[in-house]
């Protein structure tokens, strides 16, 4: 395994956390991009954990040469950026998985354990964005970049009939924050209700009518 960060901190607490799993073994650390490709080299780790947002060469650009070089080596992007014009662009570079952040602990060094061993993995918080996308490039449609993919994912959950206290609970996050996103919701797509709102984005093909 090697993590690929700026910061030395994250880093090393992404480190802790997965050693704290005996199946894993971080053989490295790389500040950049031009670092983590030639780590790869040296190293040939099974999984690349990739920030995006690196000095010099980005995680992207790591990415695809990592993944062009080594087509074994498996990258997993970790990031704080959920537009999904990134999302897109790192799974078009190779990337096997897209994590936010936020992820939980257990949920890293699960995907990490999934991605080594040849799964996909796409943070929950993104997926409706990503999947909106598609179906509007897919039907000519315009471009769901109206919503942030977390906005578009607290919508998905809202179409799927959950309440803001159960998408709370589901994210993690406060009451308090997802108010505050269905307020954003409800100004860029000019309405004034849940149900408005979930109308709005199912014909801009935001959102998924179940889900999937």
């Amino acid at each position: 395994m090697l993590v690929v960060d700026d910061h030395s901190l994250v880093r090393e607490g992404t480190r802790t956390i997965l050693e704290r799993d005996p199946r894993i073994e971080v053989v490295g650390e790389a500040p950049d991009g031009e670092t983590a490709v030639a780590m790869a080299d040296t190293l040939a780790p099974d999984v690349v954990l990739m920030d995006i947002g690196l000095s010099g060469m980005t995680g992207l650009e790591a990415t695809r040469c990592i993944r062009q070089d080594h087509p074994d080596i498996k990258v997993l992007a970790l990031t704080i950026h959920d537009d999904a014009e990134y999302v897109l662009g790192m799974l078009d570079a190779g990337a096997s998985g897209y994590l936010l952040k936020d992820v939980r602990d257990h949920e890293l060094t699960e995907a990490v354990h999934n991605v080594g061993g040849g799964g996909a993995v796409l943070d929950p918080a993104v997926t409706a964005s990503v999947l909106g996308r598609v179906r509007a490039q897919a039907s000519g449609g315009p471009p769901p970049d109206v919503l942030t993919i977390r906005e578009s994912a607290v919508l998905q959950l809202v179409a799927d009939g959950m309440e803001n206290r159960e998408i709370a609970e589901w994210f993690g996050v406060s009451h308090r924050t997802v108010e505050t996103h269905m307020t954003n919701v409800f100004a860029k797509l000019g309405v004034r209700s849940r149900t408005s709102a979930v109308m709005a984005a199912l014909r801009l093909g935001l959102v998924a009518a179940d889900g999937s």
